[in-house]
């Protein structure tokens, strides 16, 4: 029986998640501030130690000094993440992973974490229309099935307790929510009280370093939770190359990501089970003035007008195939101040505040960021852009471009250690990823570490 279990646990890929596990949203797990369950649910076995998958270890977070444009310094749960909420976890060994370690690492299997699992993305115009069914079926499954393991935070820790302390405020959220969740946690302003604005000068996800780095963990994570609900360890997502130039959204397309709407230039076409979806963390207004955090409550429909941006001619048209070719050719990952206007950097460039070629000017948006303009709508609003699937596309790409550079790269890939704007410095924790992960961590060429591989040509 005992075997059988541990088979069950193993033989199903996991990755560090957040916002935290249910076994540790309870009042004794948050007053103790230790979240170390066991794999198996047994007492007195915190992370699978009797079966040296893990052990429970204090958690280490980054002390060094973060940019300037931070001044807030104690008024953000995202400080120093995770300490405000938890400075216990586990810490796994060899190829066992996950918040007990029960589970794989990325690109392993097997009742000891010791077989290999390919994960291969694809070009999403390369699939056959069965896969292309599967995948758009896939998404909609996520969006609608309650994520096994994960509970939101509704409140910031200073409120995540009921009046009387009996009880914690965390709440169920889909697998596809939690997606769209987290990136919006990870760019919320800092509140900083009543009658007073809150602050917007803070990106834990964007305008740095860790651009690259922590998109590449979302996607990790939302592929592997498909995976898990799918019971297929091979579930891959594809890539949208969005470096085709010209106004035409070539996925927009009701067998893929849906058409334009006929009765409305700014909705889906009624023809795509996307035209059904509604979008979470909209609330903005709210978030700022009360200090709420968005909940799994759904709002309006998604919103898309591609290339139909009139007000801005420079957002109506997609990158082009040599600007790919340019941003690979740009030597250097970062530069200083580490942030949106860093100049002669891959990482600015490819994220889109630089010209392809690597030279800052602070009217172009380029790559990254163009293709989100271009959507015109959900999709290019940074809070709500994951609501619109075509974010998940969108970004593959863009991290299939990073890979690349990766290994075109491998002398010049120097992560600063400091002075990176708050969350982006090399051995930061991601916000808001349980158990912590660092930037360092997914700062790797895909195929070797993080068990997955691209099916791309290059330029």
């Amino acid at each position: 029986m005992w075997r059988r279990a541990l088979l069950l646990l193993s033989c199903c890929a996991w990755l560090a998640r957040a916002q935290f596990p249910r076994e540790c949203t309870s009042v004794e797990a948050l007053r103790s501030a230790r979240c170390c369950p066991s794999p198996l649910g047994r007492a007195n076995d915190p992370c699978g130690a009797s079966l040296g998958r893990g052990q429970c270890a204090p958690v280490q977070a980054d002390t060094r000094a973060h940019g300037p444009q931070y001044p807030h310094v104690g008024q953000d749960d995202r400080e120093r993440w995770p300490l405000r909420f938890f400075t216990s976890a586990c810490r796994c060994t060899g190829n066992f992973y996950g918040f007990s370690c029960g589970r794989c690492r990325h690109g392993w299997t097997g009742s000891n974490c010791d077989t290999r699992v390919p994960v291969v993305r694809r070009n999403i115009q390369s699939l056959n229309p069965a896969e292309r069914r599967s995948f758009v079926n896939a998404l909609d499954q996520a969006k609608r099935t309650v994520h096994p393991d994960l509970v939101i935070a509704t409140r910031r820790y200073a409120e995540l307790f009921s009046p009387d302390g009996n009880t914690t405020l965390f709440e169920n959220i889909t697998i596809y929510n939690y997606f769209v969740w987290s990136h919006y946690y990870s760019v919320s302003k800092t509140y900083l009280g009543g009658g007073q604005p809150s602050f917007g000068g803070v990106d834990f996800s964007h305008e740095g370093p860790g651009f690259v780095t922590w998109h590449r963990y979302h996607l990790l994570q939302l592929e592997r939770d498909m995976q898990d609900m799918l019971g297929d360890p091979t579930f891959a997502l594809p890539y949208w190359n969005f470096a085709i130039g010209g106004n035409q959204c070539d996925i927009c397309t009701d067998d893929l990501m849906g058409a334009r709407s006929s009765f409305d230039e700014n909705g889906i076409s009624s023809n795509s089970i996307f035209s059904q979806w509604r979008v979470v963390c909209e609330s903005l207004e709210d978030y700022d003035t009360l200090g709420t955090i968005c909940n799994s409550t759904e709002s309006s429909f998604i919103r898309r007008n591609p290339a139909g941006n009139v007000a801005r001619p420079m957002v109506q048209k997609l990158p082009e195939p040599q600007d790919i070719d340019a941003c690979l050719q740009v030597t250097t990952f970062d530069t200083p101040p580490f942030y949106s206007t860093s100049s002669e950097s891959f990482r600015n460039t490819v994220e889109g505040y630089s010209a392809p070629e690597g030279t800052y000017d602070p009217v172009v948006r380029s790559l990254h960021n163009l293709a989100h303009l271009f959507l015109n709508g959900t999709g290019g609003q940074t809070h709500l852009s994951p609501n619109d699937p075509i974010f998940v596309l969108l970004h593959t790409f863009t991290d299939a471009i990073f890979d690349e550079w990766l290994r075109r790269h491998p002398d010049s890939a120097d992560y600063p250690i400091e002075n990176a704007p708050i969350g982006h410095n090399r051995g930061y924790n991601m916000v808001p990823f349980w158990p912590p992960i660092t930037n360092a961590e997914m700062f790797l060429t895909a195929p070797e570490n993080l068990g997955y591989s691209y099916e791309a040509t290059w330029p």
